[in-house]
């Protein structure tokens, strides 16, 4: 029997485009892109042309494209940053009980600078009513974070 593969939430398959795409990177260009020497240089080459094809297909700025580790780097800075940017607007941010830990951590860690934080429950089925982020959201929401 073919095992099933249920942990996407970790880490997930990599598309074979992706792998043939990155392959020159594994095996001949595997410099750190913050070096100053030759191998760093062509891997920061390839880093900033991605950025450039990510902000192009977002319609935005490279600069406004950040490369981070992985997701729960990415919602540390995105939640922290949307929180600290819009403090002067309000302090409120909306979850649910069963977001990824690092969700849920990041906003423990703002409820100790200030902020206030619902979390939604869900259904039997993992689910948010609707009308339970309607009545959530407060003048003072800057943020909804919800999977």
């Amino acid at each position: 029997m073919k095992p099933i593969y249920l942990d996407y939430n970790a880490t997930t398959p990599i598309d074979p485009l992706v792998a043939e795409a990155m392959l020159p990177y594994l095996r001949k260009h595997f410099g750190n892109p913050s070096s100053a020497h030759y191998y760093g240089f062509k891997t920061k080459q390839a880093v900033e042309t991605a950025r450039q094809q990510v902000a192009e297909m977002l319609g935005c700025l490279p600069d406004e494209i950040i490369f981070t580790s992985g997701g729960s780097e990415s919602n540390n800075y995105a939640i922290k940053g949307i929180a600290w940017a819009q403090r002067q607007k309000g302090n409120h941010i909306i979850t649910s009980q069963i977001e990824h830990p690092a969700v849920l951590e990041v906003c423990r860690y703002l409820e100790r600078h200030g902020f206030t934080v619902s979390y939604l429950p869900v259904d039997a089925n993992g689910l948010i009513d609707p009308e339970d982020v309607r009545k959530a959201i407060t003048s003072r929401t800057v943020l909804i974070s919800i999977m």
